[in-house]
């Protein structure tokens, strides 16, 4: 059930204690990919893993910025600090809880969140306001299986704006794919993340390693790529929402 589409009374009559909250983030990826990709993938994934979960998942509204500044030089990218951030998604997720749904999984389409996600999901679980998995979708992916389904995908990686995201939306929305931009995508993309030293990356913005802000080349996106991450997503979450849904929450020297 989508919270944003039902009445109170439909959301009063649930009878589960599991919801999704998709984040994402409002920022560039490249010239060719929407300043929303990264909300659209998480939402879309956040709707249909809990449509093939077994048990009946409450869907909550998009947070739709996210922890992005290394985007900053590219206009339209929007962002908040971390600890903005994570009291955010926590006074969310606290009031999920109020109603009931104190199982929850985050859906999360943005790198920059990782870190901040993960320790919100700690500090709601151990403070026993929700029980809080942080999932964001393409680490969830195993890109080596991915290659072996998908032809010409051998030197395939997730970069940003780059053939995996780019692909992903050209199967979801891929309206909103400028394809007669990619070729220029492709020349003004970095090869890789950062600039590294020493195990050291010596970059804190994208714009320090990438003329236009992709990484990787989004011309090696395809649809059959997307499908593929796609479906491969969906269901590694709503795996995840199931076995969420029977664990034993109670933690070690609880009382």
């Amino acid at each position: 059930m989508k919270l944003t589409a039902a009445t109170w009374t439909d959301a009063d009559s649930v009878e589960t204690d599991l919801a999704v909250l998709p984040v994402g983030s409002t920022e560039q990826h490249g010239p060719h990919a929407p300043l929303g990709t990264d909300c659209l993938t998480a939402e879309a994934i956040a709707e249909a893993g809990a449509s093939e979960a077994d048990p009946e998942v409450v869907v909550a509204p998009t947070i739709p910025v996210g922890v992005a500044e290394e985007h900053r030089q590219f206009t339209g990218t929007l962002w908040v600090q971390p600890e903005t951030f994570r009291s955010y998604v926590r006074e969310t997720v606290a009031s999920l809880a109020h109603h009931g749904w104190d199982r929850v999984v985050i859906v999360n389409g943005h790198g920059g969140n990782v870190d901040a996600l993960s320790e919100v999901g700690a500090r709601l679980t151990r403070d026993e306001t929700a029980y809080t998995v942080p999932f964001t979708w393409f680490d969830s992916v195993d890109m080596d299986d991915i290659r072996e389904q998908v032809s010409d995908a051998d030197d395939i990686g997730m970069g940003h704006g780059g053939p995996v995201e780019t692909s992903i939306l050209r199967h979801l929305q891929p309206e909103l794919v400028r394809t007669e931009r990619l070729s220029e995508a492709d020349a003004g993309a970095a090869s890789g993340w950062g600039e590294w030293q020493s195990g050291v990356n010596l970059a804190y913005d994208s714009a320090e390693f990438s003329e236009n802000g992709a990484v990787g080349k989004p011309s090696e996106s395809s649809t059959e790529l997307g499908e593929t991450l796609y479906s491969e997503a969906v269901s590694n979450l709503a795996s995840l929402l199931e076995t969420v849904a029977g664990r034993d929450i109670e933690r070690p020297g609880d009382k």
